[in-house]
């Protein structure tokens, strides 16, 4: 007999070699029939794996999120074997799972492919599906798997074989196809119900601009056809957020191929929009302690040869700049920290000194290949809401866990209301990409989880996600669309301070090393920005609002008294515009709506007469006449209430 421990705690025993969907059984044949896979330890398997030894097992379902890659996985190879049964002697490369849904590169030896297409395949995969094909796992030699594929001809596979060792590999047959594939998969073909190809494109094999371009289909599925109906909607509702589309509409942001892909160029009023979330944070950090720093965009070689970061991300990053005196090198400054360092430098430190707050809004640049850079989330040159902590290592878990303080009053204030943390740690076999001693590391990890557990954070642990220097804390921030977006992060180190030597003297006059603690609540601006416009629609809080109000005289003849009423609410640090074009008042208000103004304040002959003005909203309509006291005194109550600052 073996002891199966459930994720609520509960043990039963099961004869060895039990199968989780046997497992599943023993519960409820309700649950076995929506067990898509199973998690057995740490390690997802599918649902007919015999367990031969105590272990620690989750049932998998479509409500999981190892659940839904596994599906979405089961449904590429759903996908191939129906695209090789449309288009004879296609290639294929790899099909993963993605976040939302999969794809597969294929090779269609030069056949023209499009979305007109689509509906063929996705019906085809529907009639594979109603088959309820069994997905049968089964090893296989390295000799017999080369000699299918160079049977099949298919060179991607054969490519594919070269890195893996004999008795390490596994097909997957599912109907009349079959697949180099470790797995996991879903029972059967079956579960999926409702199928839609999303878009076509191309892609390099193994990511090589040098490699054979092939053909990538995207698509999802679901185990019901109403789910698939939402996504789709989502979709569509997602299309019409788009940062880039509202970012344009808007007049936030423009990029330019003069200047450089993935450069953006902050117009006016985007422009406003990033001093309004810097003010509102430096206004946060002063009173949390910190103090204001500005270091160079760039930085000598060798600043970032001491951190590490060169050898880590050098290759990945805009090539070193030399100077006219021969060997002297300077490079694009990829972090912040390393200058930080070297403030902390400037001095003597003594314990009493400590904690050290130093912030800065530091753009960094970072060479990210041109097929990844997307509008504002993924950019060469980005704004980080930068700071370092040096404290003493009694002092680390009290200034994480203000750290966390000051990133949830953060998203309280944007609208994040749904996020959850991630304890990002190293990776529990492959320490090379890592600096440092275990031992710091221990103590850096051990303090996130403490901070984490006494904040009462909602949290998982995710190994090989930690920064090379020291484990973090991130901040997954879900959106208005469900969707997930890795926002805030705190991070403890151990090295930096090492390697650049850095110092204090203790209460017992000796010298000691400082803890290093990164921060940055908003992350990249540019990608805060990006999701703060697509999470609002575009209708940002007023407090953010690069014009919070406008106003509108019904005629010229009014336009005086309309720059009068707008000179009073600029004193009053109410930002907006009057509109003195030859319009209809109804063309104006449609403009201001579209434009996504708050507050337009309308203007006419009863209103200059009595000294009135009459207040429109976006999104509620006329909230009738008022004096521009009454109206002032409404919008500032408005700012105060979103900022939390009274």
């Amino acid at each position: 007999m073996i002891k199966i421990t459930f994720p609520d705690g509960n043990i039963r025993e099961y004869n060895s070699g039990v199968t989780p969907i046997e497992v599943a059984l023993s519960i409820s044949e309700g649950l076995a029939r929506n067990v898509l896979a199973a998690k057995v330890d740490d390690q997802v398997v599918d649902a007919s794996t015999p367990i031969q030894n105590d272990a620690r097992v989750q049932l998998l379902t479509w409500n999981d999120t190892e659940g839904k890659k596994t599906f979405w996985h089961s449904s590429a190879h759903l996908m191939a074997e129906a695209i090789e049964a449309l288009y004879p002697g296609t290639k294929f490369g790899i099909g993963p799972a993605i976040e939302n849904g999969f794809y597969y590169d294929i090779d269609l030896g030069g056949k023209e492919f499009g979305s007109d297409q689509f509906k063929q395949i996705e019906d085809k995969m529907l009639e594979l599906a109603r088959q309820k094909s069994e997905y049968l796992r089964k090893p296989v030699a390295k000799a017999d798997a080369i000699a299918y594929f160079q049977e099949k001809d298919d060179e991607y596979k054969l490519e594919l074989l070269e890195g893996l060792e004999d008795g390490s590999i596994t097909f997957y047959t599912q109907g009349n196809f079959t697949d180099l594939c470790r797995g996991p998969h879903i029972p059967q073909t079956g579960f999926i119900k409702s199928v839609k190809l999303l878009s076509v494109a191309g892609a390099y094999w193994r990511g090589d601009e040098k490699r054979k371009q092939m053909t990538r289909i995207y698509a999802i599925t679901f185990p019901k056809a109403k789910e698939l109906e939402e996504y789709l909607f989502l979709l569509e509702e997602a299309k019409r957020r788009d940062h880039r589309k509202l970012g344009k509409e808007l007049e936030l942001f423009a990029f330019s191929e003069k200047v450089g892909l993935g450069l953006p160029l902050w117009l006016p009023k985007g422009t406003i929009l990033r001093e309004r979330l810097e003010n509102f944070l430096r206004r946060a950090q002063v009173r949390a302690g910190y103090s204001p720093v500005v270091t160079p965009h760039i930085g000598s070689k060798e600043l970032y040869v001491t951190s590490g970061h060169y050898a880590k991300y050098g290759k990945d990053s805009f090539q070193p700049i030399n100077t006219p005196d021969e060997g002297e090198e300077f490079l694009l400054k990829p972090m912040n920290c390393p200058h930080h360092c070297e403030i902390y430098k400037t001095k003597p430190r003594s314990y009493k000194d400590l904690p050290l707050r130093l912030a800065e809004f530091g753009t960094v640049y970072r060479y990210e290949q041109s097929g990844e850079l997307h509008g504002l989330t993924r950019v060469r040159g980005f704004t980080q809401d930068d700071a370092h902590i040096f404290c003493r290592p009694d002092q680390v878990e009290d200034e994480f866990m203000k750290v966390i303080d000051l990133v949830l009053y953060v998203f309280k204030a944007l609208g994040f209301h749904e996020f959850s943390a991630q304890v990002s740690l190293r990776d529990k076999t492959d320490r090379e990409k890592y600096i440092g001693r275990d031992e710091d590391w221990e103590k850096a990890e051990a303090a996130i989880i403490k901070s984490a557990q006494e904040k009462g954070l909602p949290y998982v642990v995710e190994y090989g996600e930690a920064a090379f220097y020291g484990p973090k804390l991130d901040f997954m921030v879900r959106d208005a669309l469900g969707r997930k977006w890795q926002l805030g992060t705190i991070q403890v180190d151990y090295q930096l301070p090492q390697r650049f030597e850095l110092e204090y003297t203790g209460s017992d006059n000796q010298k000691h090393r400082p803890v290093m603690i990164h921060r940055a609540p908003f992350g990249s601006l540019e990608r805060f920005v990006a999701i703060l416009i697509e999470n609002t629609a575009g209708n940002f809080p007023l407090w953010l609002s690069p014009d919070q109000l406008a106003v509108l005289p019904i005629s010229e003849k009014y336009e005086d008294y309309a720059n009068e009423i707008y000179l009073r609410l600029q004193e009053r640090d109410l930002r907006g515009y009057v509109d003195h074009r030859d319009e209809k008042i109804g063309r104006k208000i449609r403009d201001a709506e579209v434009s996504k103004v708050p507050f337009m304040i309308i203007v006419g002959d009863k209103e200059q007469a009595e000294g009135l003005v009459s207040i429109r909203k976006k999104g509620q309509g006329d909230l009738g006449s008022m004096t521009l006291d009454a109206f002032m005194a409404i919008a500032q109550e408005e700012i105060q209430q979103l900022t939390h600052d009274r």
